[in-house]
């Protein structure tokens, strides 16, 4: 098992921490991950992606720089709202702030 977990479930990344470790090594672990994940095509880009579930701000980090580069928007699962809230976007569909089921 890795120190983070990362997985697509159509236009949900799954995220978890896994094996205990610090930031700096966790970060790595993650762009390790969204690396395969794009190499291998399972990330490919598109109009919108939604994250759910824990990240610390340095791994968000990682995972927003990674995404945004390829997604129109990327949005995160916010508990308290019920919905995603968009978080980065470059124009288009999707502004920053919205909310998306």
């Amino acid at each position: 098992m890795a120190t983070y977990n990362i997985e697509k479930n159509g236009d949900i990344l799954k995220v978890a921490f896994g094996d205990q470790a610090d930031n700096d090594q966790i970060v790595q672990d993650a762009q390790m991950r969204l690396d395969e994940m794009i190499g291998s095509g399972e990330l490919s880009g598109g109009q919108l992606i939604k994250i759910n579930g824990p990240a610390s701000l340095p791994v968000a980090m990682v995972i927003a720089h990674a995404l945004g580069h390829m997604y129109g928007a990327v949005a995160a699962f916010d508990p308290k709202l019920g919905k995603y809230v968009v978080a980065t976007a470059h124009g288009g569909i999707y502004q920053v702030g919205d909310l998306v089921d």
